[in-house]
């Protein structure tokens, strides 16, 4: 039987409302510093905008910029920074190997050709072949192919140089985990040596807002915690990428590489939801005799009903003593990068000696859920 290697992280680049790389993370981790919200423009729903990017300096070409979506410039500018966190941006060798695995949701929408043709439906004599006629006309071959989730997974590898194999997960929060999830259970199996792992959400996306509003998913007003959100549950999204290098600890050793953390275990669980339901799951995959000893728990936890305050209690009878912290409360919930951008906070705390051992909860708006466990190497 094959012992399973160590999986370590080595590079870590978040971008979130605010600001963009470790220090400014770690910074917010240690303090508690106020979340950014803008209540305004999409009101009622609060959401969590990003800050202005210098976006030459991880997308250098102008025409690259143009022709991505927010969402993706968000993530390859992610993933940059973690390319240069781990010391291999510049490296050929390494990123002719280095596998790629993204958890992505849906391409943006026109919204001037949405409104458009909305509109337009209203006097239409015959709205289906008025509809059908402004779809053929309005909607461009190159603008659907732009919206391809796995364009993301592309223009990383564009952008940056990477010519090794790429997977592209989508649905939701749990693509976050599974991508978190397979990447470190290829290495820890000796499938691969290094991978680059993360996701991007945009959230200042009306299409997106009135989704999740459809559903019953998110928070009117003003900004309150995540865990205290009983009088107007749901969530309120936030603009966030997150990307890590992951490799085995021979690798990273081999290369003198800067270990941030071990990523030592992700679980996964994709259940039927009922009440009860979510904490029974995330304490099952949470079962560990030596979970209590975790002296940071940070959940990627999305403030809607129910679902939240499970996850509270699954967080409280595995680790009691650890130090909670709703990743939601510092840079707003990112669906798909929801997962990963809770995990490279507990791989940040653990870089900079805030913990020794972290836990990262997360149970996704419909359906999904993971834990993961960071330890210093």
């Amino acid at each position: 039987m094959t012992i399973p290697r160590d999986v370590v992280v080595t590079g870590i680049g978040i971008v979130s409302s605010l600001g963009e790389g470790i220090e400014t993370h770690a910074a917010a981790l240690a303090t508690g510093a106020a979340p950014v919200v803008n209540t305004e423009s999409f009101a009622p729903y609060p959401v969590h905008p990003l800050p202005a990017l210098e976006l030459d300096r991880q997308i250098p070409k102008k025409s690259d910029q143009r022709q991505m979506e927010p969402w993706q410039r968000l993530g390859v500018y992610a993933a940059g920074l973690a390319l240069d966190s781990a010391g291999i941006k510049e490296d050929a060798e390494a990123k002719s190997t280095l596998q790629v695995i993204v958890a992505a949701g849906g391409g943006e929408r026109d919204h001037g050709v949405d409104a458009a043709i909305l509109t337009g439906l209203r006097g239409a004599n015959d709205s289906g072949a008025y509809l059908n006629e402004r779809l053929m006309g309005d909607l461009r071959p190159t603008l659907f192919l732009a919206q391809l989730s796995n364009l993301l997974a592309g223009n990383i590898g564009i952008v940056h140089g990477i010519t090794g194999p790429s997977r592209t997960f989508m649905g939701e929060e749990q693509a976050g985990v599974d991508a978190i999830r397979i990447a470190q259970a290829r290495i820890a199996a000796g499938q691969s040596d290094q991978m680059l792992v993360g996701g991007a959400y945009n959230a200042e996306r009306r299409d997106m807002l009135l989704l999740l509003e459809l559903g019953g998913f998110l928070r009117k007003g003003d900004f309150a915690p995540v865990f205290d959100r009983e009088g107007s549950p749901g969530a309120i999204t936030g603009s966030a990428g997150a990307f890590l290098v992951l490799e085995s600890a021979e690798r990273a050793a081999a290369r003198g590489a800067k270990v941030r953390a071990k990523l030592a275990r992700v679980g996964a669980s994709h259940g039927r939801r009922a009440a009860g339901s979510v904490e029974s799951a995330l304490k099952q995959l949470l079962q560990d005799d030596t979970t209590s000893h975790a002296d940071l728990a940070i959940s990627a936890a999305t403030g809607c009903a129910g679902m939240t305050a499970e996850e509270s209690a699954a967080l409280s009878a595995a680790a009691p003593q650890a130090k909670r912290i709703a990743a939601g409360d510092l840079v707003g919930h990112a669906l798909e990068a929801a997962f990963p951008v809770a995990v490279a906070l507990a791989a940040i705390a653990v870089s900079q000696g805030q913990a020794k051992d972290a836990l990262v909860t997360g149970a996704g708006h419909w359906r999904g859920e993971g834990a993961a466990r960071l330890v210093q190497a």
